[in-house]
């Protein structure tokens, strides 16, 4: 559905759900409790149609869907439901606000912060290739199975801080970071397909990304060996590749970004309100 037919049927004049109310008593199932920076995965009936702001969200076959909230994001959220027999639903929930750390990054290469022409080009072209990939948009529900930890440690990085590299400010934080010894396994936080892999990067060095269905995907930075290929199906728990400091990194850690297509979100939210094994 486009922009003018959701516009349309929200002029229909449908009720709408408010945030108390059970989720368990309606065709729609969503968190009650929405922040920036999450992983919001919701359920209705197989066969409906959902709209959120200008995308059509997949339905999988047990009737899950999925979408990301930014770090910025500011809310209201909105989605339009057409049920299988042709009712319509609207569910609206606000979006908390959350404060974020500012961390300060010496000692890394400065070609890495303030690049020259030919290795800004270079990071361009690469991560053009990696935003390629998270588009990928497959029929598989593999995130509604939740997600595990990839590796125990001390967290060295926080999804959302102000990074500020060699005195100069950067943008935000994209994910977490473990801070792990060299050639430490990381496994797979969930099952999924391998959409991209390349051990050489410039800013990221070696670097995986795993799909896990509708638009849904973890990606694995700075990484000393990469242990899967392209294509690949992947289960969960299974080993990707080894913790490095390829890249722009001052010591080996895994990093461990996740994306709604170009929404980044954060693991850490996601592995607290989205564990293996939960149903919403």
């Amino acid at each position: 559905m486009n922009r003018l037919l959701t516009t349309c049927l929200f002029c229909l004049g449908l009720v709408l759900l408010p945030p108390g109310a059970n989720a368990a008593e309606t065709p729609v199932r969503l968190p009650e409790s929405l922040a920036q920076g999450d992983l919001v995965v919701g359920r209705t009936l197989p066969g409906s149609e959902v709209v959120y702001g200008d995308r059509s969200l997949r339905v999988g076959p047990e009737g899950h869907f999925v979408f990301g909230l930014g770090r910025d994001e500011a809310g209201p959220v909105n989605l339009l439901v057409k049920l299988p027999d042709g009712r319509l639903e609207t569910v609206q929930r606000p979006v908390a606000s959350r404060e974020w750390k500012i961390e300060r990054v010496d000692g890394v290469p400065q070609q890495t912060v303030t690049p020259d022409p030919a290795i800004a080009a270079r990071i361009a072209r690469e991560q053009a290739r990696v935003v390629a990939a998270r588009e990928r948009d497959d029929d598989r529900s593999d995130f509604a199975a939740g997600f595990r930890w990839p590796l125990q440690g001390r967290i060295s990085g926080v999804y959302g801080s102000q990074r500020i590299y060699n005195g100069t400010p950067r943008s935000p934080h994209s994910g977490l970071d473990v801070a792990a010894p060299e050639g430490t396994p990381i496994r797979a936080p969930a099952a999924g397909v391998v959409t991209f892999a390349d051990a050489g990067l410039y800013l990221t060095g070696g670097t995986v990304l795993l799909d896990h269905g509708h638009g849904v995907s973890s990606n694995f930075l700075h990484l000393s060996q990469l242990d899967v290929a392209v294509g690949e199906r992947i289960e969960a728990g299974q080993v990707i590749g080894l913790v490095g400091a390829t890249g722009r990194a001052t010591g080996p850690h895994m990093h461990w970004g996740m994306n709604w297509f170009g929404v980044r979100v954060d693991p850490r939210a996601v592995l607290e309100k989205w564990p293996a094994s939960a149903d919403p």
